[in-house]
């Protein structure tokens, strides 16, 4: 709004200078690039990283299946890494070794971290494994992917926001300096006869 006001207050005021007018152009310009080039390209960035990110989801749950195991024995939640692409609510994973069968029959045993309250020797647990039944990470899920598209978004909306002020700032401060310059050659050529007799001062 102070670009808009500026430049309706500038256009016939005899002392509004060349330069002022156009440094009030340069913000209204980047004022308009800000409301609404920088939403724009956050949507952008954040529905392509959303469509990637669905499409990355149902090509894991295509691959990876629920499995019934039984638990062997409770191991050290140190000794298990932790999934990184679970959803923030279910982050309660408790380690276990546990055996169970792949789709063919073959016997499986191995460590595994399972969600299941009752992790007692015997007690029957459900684990994701992949489609040969080796053991395998929990499948990415819709809204953990929903907000990693929402953050990349976001970022992307942040940075054109930075890059669009720095321009502004950048922009301004050459005009400024070539300012300064065109004075300072002035100055050269005016100043050494300031204020003596005849020279028109």
């Amino acid at each position: 709004m102070r670009a808009l006001t500026g430049l309706r207050r500038w256009r016939h005021n005899p002392l509004c200078r060349a330069t002022d007018r156009r440094e009030a152009w340069v913000a209204l310009i980047a004022l308009l690039l800000l409301v609404l080039a920088a939403p724009v390209l956050g949507w952008l960035c954040g529905s392509r990283v959303d469509a990637a990110l669905q499409e990355s989801v149902r090509a894991q749950h295509a691959g990876r299946q629920l499995t019934t195991g039984v638990v062997v024995r409770q191991i050290p939640a140190r000794q298990v890494a932790t999934d990184p692409e679970v959803s923030t609510g279910r982050t309660g994973q408790t380690p276990v070794v546990a055996r169970w069968h792949g789709p063919d029959g073959t016997a499986h045993s191995a460590t595994v971290a399972t969600a299941s309250r009752d992790t007692a020797v015997g007690a029957h647990v459900r684990i994701w494994t992949d489609l040969a039944g080796n053991p395998a990470l929990r499948p990415l899920d819709a809204p953990t992917a929903h907000t990693h598209a929402a953050l990349a978004g976001g970022g992307a909306a942040m940075l054109s926001v930075v890059v669009i002020e720095g321009g502004r700032r950048l922009i301004v401060w050459r005009m400024v300096q070539r300012r300064y310059e065109r004075l300072d050659r002035a100055w050269a050529r005016t100043g050494p006869d300031w204020g003596r007799t005849g020279t028109g001062s």
